[in-house]
C-alpha cells in the first residue's frame, strides 16, 4: 500500500511540474508578447496644455495608436504635426473630414452636414464655439480639428484665414489617442454624437493587450509558485516514523 501511494504521488508531482512549466511558458509569451506588440502599435505622449480638457488635461500621459491618416474618422482624438501651427505634436479632436460642411453654432451646437452634433465631452453648459465658425467645406484629404476646451484651444478656428481654412492634412496625423494611462482614466469615451453623420472608428487593441499582459503575469507567478507550494504540502503530508519500543527484536 505504501509503495502504491508513493508512485501515485510521484505521478501527480510530475504532472503538476509539467503543467506549471507550461503555465510559465505560456505566461511569458503573453506577458512579453503583449508588451512588444504594444510597443509596436502604440506611442506614449504627454499633453502639455488644457486644450483638450476635460477629456485630457495638462500633464496627462496618453497612449496613441500609430495609424494611417486615411483611417481617421469624425470624433477621433488625433496627434498631428502642422508646420504652420508650430511644427510640434498637437492633440485635437477631428470634427469634420474632407467633403463635410461644418459651422457653429445653432442652438449652441456644432453643425456638420446640416446636423447638430451632441458633444458630450465638452464642459457642461458650454457652447460648442464661443466665437462662431462660418460655414466651411473641408477640402478633400483634410481634417477640421477642435480642442474639447473651446475657450482657449489653438485649433482650426485660430487658423481660418490660412490656406485650406485652418484644416490639417490627413498625412499630418501620426496617431489616434485610445486612452489616458496617467492618471489611469482608461479608454476614451466613444464620441457617439457623430454617429448621425457617419460611422465611428473601432477602438484599437489596447484592452486585448492589457488582458494578455495581466493573464501572462498571473500564469508566470502561479506556475513559478507551484514548486515551492507543492514541496511544502508534501512535507506536511509525510507521516512521522514511530519510535521502536525498547528491547524489540
Amino acid at each position: 500500500m505504501t509503495g502504491t501511494t508513493t508512485r501515485t504521488d510521484e505521478g501527480h508531482g510530475r504532472l503538476g511540474s509539467r503543467l506549471s512549466g507550461l503555465a510559465v511558458a505560456l505566461g511569458c509569451v503573453l506577458f512579453l508578447g503583449g508588451f512588444v506588440w504594444g510597443a509596436i502599435l502604440y506611442r506614449p505622449y504627454t499633453v502639455p496644455t488644457d486644450s483638450m480638457s476635460p477629456t485630457i488635461v495638462a500633464g496627462d500621459r496618453v497612449l496613441a495608436q500609430r495609424i494611417d491618416g486615411g483611417e481617421i474618422k469624425r470624433g477621433d482624438v488625433v496627434v498631428f504635426t502642422q508646420e504652420s501651427w508650430g511644427d510640434v505634436p498637437l492633440v485635437k479632436r477631428v470634427v469634420a473630414v474632407g467633403g463635410d460642411t461644418v459651422s457653429c453654432c445653432t442652438d449652441g451646437k456644432l453643425v456638420v452636414n446640416g446636423k447638430q452634433i451632441q458633444e458630450s465631452y465638452i464642459p457642461k453648459g458650454q457652447s460648442a464655439e464661443l466665437m462662431g465658425i462660418p460655414s466651411i467645406t473641408v477640402p478633400k484629404g483634410r481634417l477640421f480639428v477642435l480642442g474639447d476646451e473651446r475657450t482657449g484651444s489653438l485649433d482650426s478656428t485660430a487658423h481660418l484665414t490660412e490656406a485650406f481654412n485652418g484644416t490639417v492634412a490627413r498625412g499630418s496625423v501620426a496617431a489616434r489617442v485610445d486612452a489616458v494611462v496617467w492618471p489611469m482614466n482608461g479608454m476614451l469615451a466613444r464620441p457617439t454624437g457623430f454617429e448621425t453623420v457617419g460611422g465611428l472608428s473601432s477602438p484599437g487593441p489596447l484592452r486585448l493587450l492589457t488582458v494578455a499582459i495581466v493573464v501572462g503575469g498571473v500564469l508566470v507567478l502561479g506556475g513559478g509558485a507551484y514548486g515551492p507550494v507543492a514541496g511544502l504540502l508534501a512535507k506536511r503530508r509525510r507521516p512521522v516514523a514511530e519510535a521502536e519500543p525498547a528491547g524489540a527484536r
